[in-house]
């Protein structure tokens, strides 16, 4: 097996800000375009209003292009920035600090979002911002969030038909922003171009594919899974890898994670081990007899994510956040599988 070719990350940075640079042109850079098309009576995410999206609690209908967006999900700040939008309002579900957004997201605002919160949002602030869309496509999907948001008389944009908390995958979010947006067409360049990279990054590496991986994570308290659905499992799918049948047997129903016991650690067993860290250092897991005790861990086939950067656009599970964690993980991943 060979290690990761220097002219992988060059071509995935080169695929994304080609893409990235042609939204910029044709979107402009902020949420204050008002262009509309003039007696448009129904859109497609085109540009043109009044807009319907299906969500999870019914249909939600935009009656004209928004000018004070504000994004509440898991993501979907970066999402809307992306696609040329800049939302007046926004939450920090990875703790980045400031305006919330990582080192991975190359947009950036020209006047930074007020900070909402996550699992409780400020009520007061977020009506003090005169919202006319909110963006919650990632979040708990429970329907007291959603009645709550709704309580504005805003349309609330919240998870799809189906989808289950947190879990909303990085197309499906990509296309409720674009077409909430009137971006469809800007959105569709963006995944293209995401697929695009995935399909280089497997082309350069043929031996991930159907590799067993288990993405897993380290807390103050414990160890645990991740299983299929979660944005870390599908990134890594979308390389060619398999999440590990053994934790995935034990997914249980509205669950992104499987806990792993000091009695289990055997669940952390596979091709490659690929450790996140939540509030914790390196040293708490490399230090850890019961995880160095692991097959895979012994044989040297694991990645501890210690660049919590890193670590948090993988976590993401944007374009943004995912065209920096390629360009970063994916050697890493390569030199595993040598040993």
């Amino acid at each position: 097996m060979r290690s990761a070719p220097p002219r992988l990350a060059r071509r995935l940075r080169g695929l994304l800000a080609a893409s990235l640079a042609v939204v910029a042109l044709t979107t402009g850079c902020a949420a204050t375009d008002t262009t509309d098309a003039a007696g448009s009576s129904g859109g497609n995410g085109d540009g043109t209003f009044p807009v319907t999206i299906q969500t999870e609690f019914g249909d939600v209908t935009i009656p004209k292009r928004p000018q004070r967006v504000v994004a509440l999900g898991w993501s979907d700040a970066e999402t809307a920035l992306a696609l040329g939008v800049e939302p007046v309002g926004a939450a920090d579900w990875l703790g980045v600090g400031g305006d919330g957004l990582g080192p991975w997201v190359t947009a950036r605002y020209t006047k930074p979002p007020v900070m909402l919160g996550t699992l409780e949002v400020n009520m007061e602030a977020l009506a003090a911002l005169r919202p006319d869309l909110i963006l919650d496509t990632r979040s708990d999907g429970t329907k007291e969030r959603y009645e709550r948001l709704s309580e504005l008389g805003v349309p609330v944009v919240g998870i799809p038909p189906g989808a289950k908390a947190y879990l909303t995958p990085w197309e499906k979010q990509l296309e409720l922003v674009g077409k909430a947006l009137g971006k469809s067409a800007e959105a569709d360049k963006l995944r293209s171009a995401m697929e695009a990279a995935f399909a280089r990054a497997r082309k350069e590496h043929p031996e991930f594919a159907g590799k067993h991986v288990v993405a897993a994570a380290r807390t103050a308290d414990a160890y645990s899974a991740y299983v299929d659905g979660d944005g870390r499992v599908e990134f890594l799918k979308r390389l060619g890898f398999v999440n590990s049948p053994k934790v995935q047997s034990l997914a249980a129903k509205d669950q992104f994670t499987v806990a792993v016991s000091k009695e289990r650690m055997d669940l952390l067993d596979a091709d490659l081990t690929v450790m996140f860290l939540i509030g914790q250092t390196p040293e708490k897991v490399t230090g850890d007899p019961l995880y160095r005790a692991v097959p895979s861990v012994k044989a040297g086939r694991s990645v501890v994510l210690s660049d919590k950067a890193v670590s948090d656009a993988f976590s993401s599970a944007s374009v943004p956040g995912m065209t920096y964690a390629l360009d970063k993980v994916v050697p890493q991943f390569a030199e595993a599988l040598t040993e």
